[in-house]
């Protein structure tokens, strides 16, 4: 190893202790197929209330083991992998649903599936004609060709909620600029404190759990009337 990449080491394991020892909690995300793009716009969107860092295993767990942070071991066997630590103050669960609500706009790829329906507007697309000329007759987008550039003639519905995103639709949205797909940080697990929180106990249904607490309080109000027990409530 060359005494720069050792350095470097060195620097990222000082910074991880500086974050280890400024915040509480430590949720990992898997990095797999996230675009450098995304993580800018997730940075922005959630700068001041947490911090991101992509940080490799071995030094985090360098970095925990200075530290004598308790169970480690489990915690990274849970988060194998690329990954990005998010470094947070604050309830682990309120982090992953913060996480899970701001998801960012990213370019459609083949085989996603459309989640909303995508709309190519009427008017100029400032492109050139050429091959797109034929991908968007493919997808029933009238066009014509004005001043030099490729015009669209009408608002044009090109994939409806559950469509396949094909190809050709995929190239041409890219080309116009549109990002129709949305993407965010997928959870592995959160450290808090020493324990492990694994995804599945993370993901919490905040319509359901409402739910509950309303049919908790509607049937303990029911009870209450029934028994002829003074409240607030049933006065």
């Amino acid at each position: 190893m060359s005494r720069r990449a050792r350095e470097r080491k060195i620097r990222i394991v000082e910074e991880a202790l500086r974050l280890l020892k400024e915040y509480e909690v430590i949720g990992v995300a898997d990095l797999h197929k996230i675009e450098s793009r995304m993580l800018q716009d997730l940075r922005k969107k959630l700068r001041g209330k947490m911090v991101f860092k992509v940080i490799k295993n071995t030094l985090m767990r360098r970095a925990m083991e200075k530290l004598e942070m308790p169970n480690i071991e489990e915690f990274f066997n849970a988060i194998k992998g690329q990954n990005i630590f998010i470094f947070y103050n604050g309830n682990p669960f309120e982090l992953a649903m913060t996480l899970s609500k701001n998801k960012v706009k990213v370019f459609a790829k083949p085989g996603d599936i459309a989640t909303e329906e995508i709309v190519i507007p009427a008017g100029n697309t400032g492109l050139s004609p050429g091959p797109i000329l034929s991908q968007l007759a493919s997808l029933g987008v009238r066009t014509r060709i004005e001043s030099g550039s490729i015009w669209v003639a009408k608002d044009t519905v090109v994939a409806r909620p559950g469509d396949v995103i094909s190809r050709d639709l995929a190239e041409v949205l890219s080309r116009l600029g549109m990002r129709v797909a949305e993407m965010g940080l997928e959870i592995k697990a959160v450290y808090d404190h020493g324990r492990v929180i694994p995804r599945e106990e993370l993901q919490i249904d905040v319509d359901a759990y409402r739910e509950e607490l309303m049919k908790a309080y509607s049937d303990a109000l029911r009870v209450a009337v029934e028994a002829a027990y003074p409240t607030a409530e049933t006065l």
